[in-house]
């Protein structure tokens, strides 16, 4: 069962970080070189929407599994890295939360107004609020790693 949730625990979470930095240092990138706004806001409308749809469910695989693992240890024995991804990973969904039901809301509707200068602002502060998941994801890794 540990190896499993431990599987578990890691495929969501490369599922999630990797499809971050995906959209930020690839998708993003090369949308905005090639597309003007007219083509580049809904597509990166419809990738954001079909990534979030994976997001979800591994938010909530994250949780279950991180959450069996450290009850399965005893939150007093568990390591300070443990509690240290797990406070990191609240906050990770709560900022998600955020984005999915802030910005990305407004960006479809900005999308579907063909507001292009304020699509273009959601989709920063979507990419700013993603660097900064990718950041608290990557502390969240090293706190589990060096402090066990």
């Amino acid at each position: 069962m540990s190896a499993l949730m431990k599987f578990l625990h890691i495929a969501a979470a490369i599922t999630w970080l990797g499809g971050a930095g995906f959209m930020l240092f690839a998708l993003r990138a090369a949308a905005a070189e090639q597309l003007a706004p007219p083509q580049r806001l809904p597509l990166i409308t419809q990738v954001l929407r079909r990534f979030f749809a994976m997001v979800w469910p591994a938010i909530a695989i994250l949780l279950v599994t991180g959450l069996a693992m450290l009850l399965r240890v005893g939150t007093k024995n568990a390591p300070m890295g443990w509690h240290l991804m797990f406070g990191i990973g609240l906050l990770m969904f709560a900022l998600f939360g955020h984005l999915y039901f802030g910005p990305f809301r407004r960006l479809k509707l900005a999308v579907t107004a063909s507001d292009w200068p304020e699509g273009g602002r959601r989709v920063g502060q979507i990419a700013s609020l993603a660097m900064i998941n990718l950041v608290l994801g990557a502390l969240a890794i090293a706190a589990v790693i060096f402090l066990v």
